[in-house]
């Protein structure tokens, strides 16, 4: 075991405070990242959840988020059917409006706006996530039946088996998902026969994305290539997977997710630098005695500047360690209320580096107080 690393384990204490102002940094942004993320992935759960292999949008479009119009026309329905490895095509539709609970006496109304989506009630159809049960699809084939998932009970005030007015029409409440939480706006899932009854089913020229499944072990990318080499600028065709990354780019350029994660980047590497510089250098000051010895017996300074620097670098180690616990805490407070929190492998690695530069550079600036390390003060 070097230097270094026994210093630390059996010192721990000195340097608690470097390793949880590096933790919290880390903290400070992986939350508003995963939060941030979360919100994304709930807009997107449908689609992501999906059997659908392969997505259609429109030609300019570059993912679900402010990337253009998604939507098609709907003649090139029969042209992507007509692919020899495509087995469905469904669009996908939705809507929007007015939500009233139905309450007794002098009980308060709530009243919300509420995106709607919906599902083919049919177990396997395209348009059904993979984690809808039967009994779930069965429910929903019921006339003017919806769903609304579990963290959105409340604030639409209703429950299981309750009714509702929508758009100034009952609904009732036949099933709950889990999953599928919305921060902006409080979903509603119903087959398209009850939106179609609703009178708000899509009957125009133009469909929503559609959602297309292939046959098994036919490769989704090479579909996606061949529908966009025929497809004559009318349309564009992703894998879900390209799909996802697309949409998870797409957040990281509205400017006010960008300004907020840019300013908790630069506070937490202010607050990281300035505690970890700190108390770096008092653990050397605290240790500059033992420094001292071992410039005695011949140690060089180069020798030294090397063991604070590895000192610094397992601090950043552990620090990583310790905001990777803290995040993991926070993810599971947020689930248990209802908030689905993503974090992007690419996002996690660089706030991993970020940490571990922090911790360096604070051993860096630390490296000066090595100078008061004279032999000769051991004979004071």
């Amino acid at each position: 075991m070097s230097l270094a690393l026994s210093t630390l384990l059996y010192e721990w204490r000195r340097y608690m405070a470097a390793i949880v102002a590096l933790a919290f940094s880390g903290l400070l942004v992986l939350a508003q990242v995963g939060m941030f993320m979360g919100i994304g992935k709930a807009f997107t759960a449908t689609i992501d959840r999906a059997r659908a292999d392969v997505m259609v949008l429109a030609p300019g479009s570059t993912g679900l988020f402010n990337g253009g119009p998604s939507g098609v026309p709907r003649r090139i329905m029969p042209v992507v059917q007509s692919h020899p490895d495509v087995v469905a095509v469904a669009d996908l539709d939705g809507s929007g409006g007015r939500w009233q609970n139905v309450v007794e006496g002098d009980a308060a109304r709530k009243t919300e706006f509420v995106q709607v989506t919906i599902i083919d009630a049919v177990p396997g159809a395209v348009t059904v996530p993979t984690d809808y049960s039967n009994d779930l699809i069965e429910a929903l084939r019921q006339p003017f039946g919806v769903a609304v998932d579990e963290t959105a009970l409340g604030r639409l005030g209703v429950k299981l088996g309750d009714k509702a007015i929508y758009n100034g029409k009952t609904v009732r409440v036949v099933a709950v998902t889990r999953g599928y939480p919305n921060m902006m706006q409080a979903g509603v899932v119903m087959s398209r026969d009850t939106l179609r009854m609703l009178g708000e089913a899509n009957t125009g020229d133009r469909v929503g994305p559609l959602m297309v499944s292939t046959k098994p072990g036919a490769d989704p990318e090479h579909v996606v290539a061949q529908l966009n080499a025929q497809s004559r600028g009318q349309f564009k065709a992703w894998t879900r997977a390209q799909l996802g990354e697309a949409n998870q780019a797409a957040m990281f350029k509205e400017s006010f997710i960008v300004i907020m994660l840019g300013f908790s980047l630069f506070l937490g590497i202010l607050i990281g630098v300035a505690i970890t510089w700190q108390t770096l250098r008092g653990a050397i000051m605290a240790n500059i005695k033992e420094f001292a010895s071992l410039r005695a017996l011949g140690v060089s300074m180069g020798s030294l500047r090397a063991v604070v620097m590895e000192l610094s670098f397992w601090v950043g180690i552990a620090g990583i360690l310790a905001s990777g616990v803290l995040t993991w805490a926070v993810s599971l407070l947020a689930t248990s209320s209802g908030l689905t929190m993503a974090f992007p492998i690419p996002m996690v690695a660089g706030v991993c580096v970020m940490l571990l530069v922090i911790a360096l550079a604070s051993g860096f600036l630390s490296l000066g107080v090595l100078k008061k390390s004279q032999p000769a003060d051991l004979l004071r």
